[in-house]
């Protein structure tokens, strides 16, 4: 609803109320409408000023009444109700003002700012453009450069950057609302022609107009990836910039109407939803881990400074928490103290603000922890080297501290076991960097407890991380996925595909970089280290059937024989293409890793046979989406919403397309099925290509929905 009141005399003021964000929803509307209409009619009121409450004006508009076009009133005829006002209108900014909310501000004349809002145009992150007028009002208001940059990224602003762009008017640090009737008092009577946006001309622009588009359009489309909103943004700034306003609204439309329908917006908006969804996970039984109050953490430390450990230590210094950070080896401590303060320093400054700093503390003896409530373990994935500082950590700590594990795939309960109180210990996955990337896998052993869950769940929130609750197995969900898809691209190699060939098709399709490229990325002697351990690489093996069998199944030993070659991908300067220089970073094709694969088919008497992108898609995506299939039927992840966070935010899936179970219900689970079928049936010695007993079943009732999986699924065992 909206409330209206008249406060000092004459002014009026609206104040929006929806909880938690004021969102704009239908009766938000009518209630501005109404409240608008009482306004102007009141001889008494003078202006207007528009409110938030709770310390915030808006979120924008309600997602979840996307689609609902019977109600309520529409959005854009309000606000240019708003701007076509004969009273001046002002809106007292708090908090945030974001999608419709920004345009809400935008259609009044002025706009008061608290110095800690934030604003912005996000659309474009649902696959969608700002369509309540945004594209339009904002590049006349703050000139065309500034309006692509914002309405392009979604990226929010600060009060004081919005004042420099010209978005606000003033910025206050005392009560906003205070501050805006003041100044909705000073600006009464005042023409108003003069503050209507709609009725501005673009400011001109430095240089050829289209020329600027051209090369906007140009970075756009190579840094979108497919992703058609970012686009559209421009084509729509463009009419801003070349057409009247009236003809501009028209494109606005048009355009948006065009990407409402897409499945790159329903995807987006089903990752919206889904980021919600798994911070609220709950058994099947319906009992519920986030009922459960997290313990109390107040200090924390991490054993382990390098990579990972580095960034672990950052993120939590960065949201607040005092850190004890570990590392025995005296030049690895020397090194990180020196890598941590730089990281944290570069990132103070991105954000304005001072160095955390003093957050830190660091020490070579593991006996620093003693007082902590929470520690994270982050040394090299080695399960011997754990379970002793599991048992260290057991008779160092205090009895009620959580004992965390940043382990990628390791059995959590063997960690477990070796310390006194097995119900304290999980999983905490960080993804490198472990300060910028948002997913965080919180593993849940057999015995971990409810309350050590909801605590390790909480502390990523507070870190900004995208937390998802997962069982414990072999890889988890994340890396037992990739298994069966880095599996696929070595097989397509093997048959006749190149590096580039696989690359480029999963590019195509929306990732940031191809397997082979991330895999120079990281180092290919990652991989082998796992392998090896895992009894896969084994040594002198190179030729006769037993090169290609391991445990009963096919298996693509290249990846190891080019390790035994020392390319180990960027750092050496070789791996699955060439870099000219160890740390070189331009991937470029190898000659000789062509003849290698040349030779390799010919010694295993493999028949090389053109490969088509549209095998390598549906070869790796397929496989991994079967085993995400397996994990759902485990109970290892608790719905698909779990799995497409988990690849969105942690392995580079393109957001647009909204994670691995949602694509495979876009595409069709029958196509997906019979598609595995016949890759199965093809190469019966991969069982990762044989169809999972849930998909057949989703299939066989219908291909339901992805948000009605659960229903297929909540009879089954969970491993949470």
């Amino acid at each position: 609803m909206a409330q209206y009141s008249r406060i000092s005399g004459s002014v009026g003021l609206i104040t929006l109320k929806s909880l938690p964000v004021n969102a704009l929803g239908a009766v938000v509307r009518q209630g501005i409408v109404d409240s608008l209409k009482t306004a102007l009619q009141d001889p008494k009121v003078t202006s207007v000023v528009i409110c938030g409450q709770n310390g915030v004006f808006c979120g924008g508009a309600d997602i979840k009444e996307f689609g609902d076009s019977e109600s309520g009133p529409p959005l854009i005829p309000m606000i240019h109700a708003i701007e076509a006002g004969n009273k001046p209108m002002v809106a007292a900014i708090e908090g945030f003002a974001l999608g419709g909310g920004l345009e809400l501000a935008l259609g009044c004349h002025y706009r008061i700012a608290h110095s800690k809002a934030r604003l912005g145009l996000p659309e474009v992150t649902l696959g969608l453009l700002p369509a309540a007028g945004g594209s339009q009002r904002l590049p006349r208001l703050i000139g065309v450069p500034a309006a692509l940059d914002l309405i392009i990224t979604g990226r929010h602003v600060t009060a004081a950057e919005a004042l420099q762009l010209g978005i606000v008017d003033q910025v206050t640090d005392h009560h906003t609302v205070d501050a805006a009737v003041k100044f909705a008092l000073s600006v009464a009577g005042r023409p108003l022609d003069a503050r209507r946006i709609s009725s501005y001309s673009c400011p001109p622009v430095s240089g050829d107009l289209d020329a600027l588009f051209e090369e906007v359009m140009r970075k756009v489309r190579r840094g979108a990836r497919g992703a058609i909103a970012p686009v559209a943004c421009v084509q729509a700034v463009r009419a801003a910039a070349t057409l009247p306003y009236a003809r501009g609204m028209e494109r606005e439309r048009e355009l948006m109407a065009t990407l409402f329908t897409s499945g790159q917006a329903r995807a987006l908006q089903y990752s919206f939803f889904a980021q919600r969804a798994v911070s609220r996970w709950s058994t099947p039984s319906g009992a519920r881990w986030d009922a459960s109050a997290p313990k109390p953490v107040r200090k924390v430390a991490v054993i382990g400074l390098g990579t990972m450990g580095r960034g672990i230590a950052v993120a939590l210094a960065q949201a607040g928490f005092p850190v004890v950070s570990v590392e025995t080896q005296e030049k690895q401590l020397t090194e990180a103290k020196r890598a941590v303060s730089q990281m944290l320093e570069r990132g103070a400054k991105r954000r304005g603000v001072a160095a955390p700093l003093d957050k830190m503390s660091y020490s070579s003896n593991i006996q620093a922890v003693a007082d902590v409530d929470l520690v994270i373990e982050a040394v090299f994935e080695d399960m011997g080297l754990k379970k002793k500082i599991f048992q260290q950590l057991s008779a160092v700590c205090k009895p009620d501290a959580l004992l965390c594990t940043n382990t990628s795939s390791l059995d959590v309960d063997q960690l477990a076991s070796q310390t006194r109180n097995p119900e304290l210990v999980v999983g905490m996955h960080f993804f490198a960097p472990a300060h910028v990337m948002k997913l965080l896998e919180v593993v849940y052993g057999p015995r971990s407890s409810p309350q050590a869950l909801a605590t390790a769940m909480q502390l990523g929130k507070k870190m900004g991380k995208v937390s998802v609750a997962v069982g414990n197995c072999p890889g988890f969900v994340g890396n037992r996925m990739l298994k069966a898809y880095v599996e696929q691209a070595f097989f397509l190699l093997e048959e006749g595909a190149t590096p580039e060939l696989v690359d480029s098709a999963l590019e195509e399709f929306g990732f940031s970089m191809g397997f082979f490229k991330v895999s120079d990325l990281s180092g290919l002697d990652v991989g082998w280290k796992v392998r090896k351990e895992d009894g896969l690489a084994l040594p002198g093996v190179s030729t006769g059937p037993s090169a290609r069998i391991r445990q009963g199944r096919r298996y693509s030993p290249l990846g190891d024989l080019l390790c035994q070659r020392g390319r180990f991908g960027q750092k050496t300067g070789s791996g699955w293409y060439q870099y000219g220089k160890p740390g070189g970073r331009v991937a470029t094709p190898d000659p000789w890793l062509h003849s290698f694969l040349e030779e390799y088919r010919a010694q295993h008497g493999l028949v090389p046979r053109r490969i088509d992108p549209q095998e390598v898609l549906e070869r790796c995506l397929y496989a991994l989406i079967n085993e995400g299939f397996r994990i759902l039927e485990d109970g290892i992840a608790a719905g698909p919403e779990d799995i497409d966070c988990i690849y969105v935010f942690g392995y580079g899936w393109p957001h647009y397309r909204g994670g691995p179970m949602f694509y495979a219900a876009m595409v069709g689970l029958p196509k997906v099925l019979e598609r595995l079928e016949h890759y199965y049936r093809a190469h019966p010695d991969v069982p990762d290509l044989q169809p999972c007993s849930l998909l057949r079943r989703l299939v066989a009732s219908g291909s339901p929905p992805v948000q009605k999986w659960k229903e297929a699924i909540k009879k089954l065992h969970s491993q949470l």
